[in-house]
């Protein structure tokens, strides 16, 4: 079977590191290759259930569970005096019930490692400078950053997962303008110090701004006493002249009494970091010889952490359709890879808007949501949404969400 194909993966993340350890397991050689050296800072610690499914997938469920990681079980949203919890275990999907806040530069790490003992080759280091995709085989030109020395590599197809770098839009012109308005996020890791006893560390706090309901906050909690902190909004809200970003973020901080209360005491003691019009899209998610994943097609909004769910399902689909390409088996990359994600991102799409024009936050912060329509237990299809299973379309809220939210909206208004 490993003679009938091989992969080239651009990117070590956790969508590399995934669609390489499935290849591998089905017999595929995969060389990864990535620009950097691990382990490496990087944004997105909050997983969702779903991505557990896929990490069990990979064979990498053991080594996750064993590395001290935060427990993630649920979310806690709070604006002013309301405050709403949604536990994983109580979801309409069935799957995990819990999965976990992770510090990046460790989990990415981790994936890594577990894909090279599955057999997978990482070469680091290694920048893509080139790509040709007009011949039997792609080939890449690849810069090694050690030597400075380039080199060329083929492959039977390649994988791009190389996040926010996004390799392949770049070089093959695939580049297509978000829908999204631009935002910008601005954050950083702290020693937190929280001694608030009824502070509950299993759980992502997003708070919405006191008055301005399209700003809101994360709060990341670490199994080390520590956590990742951030502030989203539009530029023009956080860009404020004349103001370094450290101050401008504890500045909003002492905006929201709640939040400001649990970090009295947290010491500031990395360099705050800005991102800006991270959403992106693509003119197509795959072509002649090559698929992107995650990041490197499309993403959305960090608002509920949908970044690492939507890159681990990628590479699962595309492993998937190159095991059945590679066995000369049918195989149709916008049925079998496009359509199906694209189904999961715009139904995480349709949340991510409701939530910026304030309707979804009427339904999170409604206080009798169970109430609701309760024989169709409204807030258990919710709560698996917000755990990621946005593939399941036996939950109404997946198979017909934009009609669906627009109702449930309507029915929390007028109640």
């Amino acid at each position: 079977m490993a003679d009938r194909g091989n992969v080239i993966i651009i990117g070590a993340g956790p969508a590399g590191s995934i669609a390489g350890a499935l290849l591998s397991n089905k017999g595929y050689p995969a060389i990864i290759v990535e620009r950097d050296a691990f382990p490496r800072f990087s944004i997105g610690e909050s997983l969702l259930p779903q991505c557990m499914e896929i990490i069990e997938q990979a064979g990498m469920l053991d080594a996750v569970k064993a590395a001290g990681f935060q427990l993630k079980n649920g979310a806690a949203f709070l604006h002013n005096d309301k405050h709403s919890e949604f536990c994983f275990a109580d979801k309409f999907t069935d799957g995990f019930d819990s999965t976990y806040q992770v510090q990046r530069d460790r989990f990415d790490a981790l994936l890594a490692d577990e894909a090279q003992r599955m057999g997978v080759q990482i070469r680091w280091r290694q920048e893509v400078i080139a790509a040709d995709f007009s011949h039997d085989k792609p080939c890449l030109t690849i810069r090694d950053s050690t030597t400075e020395q380039s080199y060329q590599l083929t492959a039977d197809f390649v994988l791009d997962a190389s996040g926010f770098g996004r390799v392949l839009p770049r070089l093959l012109d695939l580049e297509k303008p978000s829908d999204f308005p631009v935002r910008q996020a601005v954050f950083t890791h702290l020693e937190d110090r929280i001694d608030d006893s009824s502070y509950d560390r299993n759980k992502i706090r997003i708070i919405v701004h006191p008055g301005l309901n399209d700003v809101w906050y994360w709060l990341i909690p670490f199994s080390n006493g520590r956590c990742s902190l951030g502030i989203v909004g539009k530029e023009d809200v956080l860009n404020i002249p004349g103001t370094d970003r450290l101050t401008v973020l504890q500045q909003f901080v002492a905006l929201e009494p709640g939040l400001s209360g649990l970090l009295k005491n947290a010491i500031y003691d990395t360099p705050v970091n800005s991102i800006r019009g991270y959403s992106a899209n693509v003119k197509n998610l795959y072509g002649n010889g090559y698929a992107l994943l995650g990041n490197a097609g499309e993403f959305l909004d960090p608002v509920f952490s949908s970044g690492v769910t939507i890159a681990m399902k990628s590479a699962s689909l595309a492993a998937d359709v190159l095991d059945r390409q590679f066995n000369g088996l049918p195989a149709d990359w916008q049925s079998d890879f496009s359509d199906p994600l694209q189904k999961g991102v715009e139904t995480f799409r349709t949340f991510v808007n409701s939530w910026y024009d304030g309707s979804f936050q009427d339904v999170v912060f409604y206080q009798h949501l169970k109430n609701v329509e309760q024989k169709n237990n409204i807030k258990q299809m919710i709560c698996s949404i917000l755990a990621g299973y946005v593939w399941d379309e036996n939950n109404p809220y997946v198979k017909n969400h934009s009609l669906r939210l627009k109702t449930l909206v309507k029915l929390c208004r007028e109640s």
